[in-house]
């Protein structure tokens, strides 16, 4: 079973990786900032990219179109999506 510490660190850490934030830090982000349009201004090919990353780094799939919009949230909203993918 996957820690929700380290699934939350590990997935910060990937944002910053995966989308070159430089500059920022895993403290940088706050776990329900909308990581679109206000919060972290992440674009649709920036979720591309990151879903990529969170399934080949978790081994979990991370929904199409639609379905995907409450996935990616927030941080808190990934990783629940993670640690319930990874428990089923």
């Amino acid at each position: 079973m996957l820690e929700e510490a380290a699934v939350r660190q590990r997935l910060k850490e990937l944002i910053i990786s995966e989308l070159n934030l430089e500059g920022k830090t895993p403290q940088d982000i706050a776990d329900a900032t909308p990581l679109f349009g206000e919060g972290l201004g992440l674009d649709s090919l920036d979720a591309l990219q990151l879903a990529m990353a969170v399934e080949e780094n978790f081994g979990v799939r991370i929904p199409e179109g639609e379905e995907a919009r409450p996935v990616f949230a927030s941080v808190d909203a990934l990783v629940a999506h993670i640690l319930r993918a990874k428990a089923d």
